[in-house]
């Protein structure tokens, strides 16, 4: 979508909605291209998401094979008395 920096003024919440949620939304002066608003991060897309919640499935279920408790994670911390070392 391209807005000329006159009519941005008025509408620059709404494009900025519209760039965060993936639009593209160019800033025109004079009727030539000066600035394209992009979200800061881009929003993850549907694959991505996929591939992170496998890849945290995966580490969770290796954890569990290796036997790692979260109860005894940082029992290296306390001596046989239960005493802070």
């Amino acid at each position: 979508m391209r807005v000329s920096l006159t009519v941005a003024k008025a509408r620059l919440t709404e494009l900025v909605r519209r760039a965060e949620a993936g639009d593209e939304v160019i800033l025109t002066r004079h009727r030539e291209p000066a600035v394209r608003l992009v979200p800061v991060k881009a929003p993850a897309d549907r694959h991505g998401r996929r591939r992170l919640l496998e890849a945290v499935r995966t580490s969770g279920a290796a954890k569990a094979r290796a036997g790692e408790v979260a109860a005894r994670s940082q029992d290296f911390l306390y001596d046989s008395r239960g005493l802070p070392r």
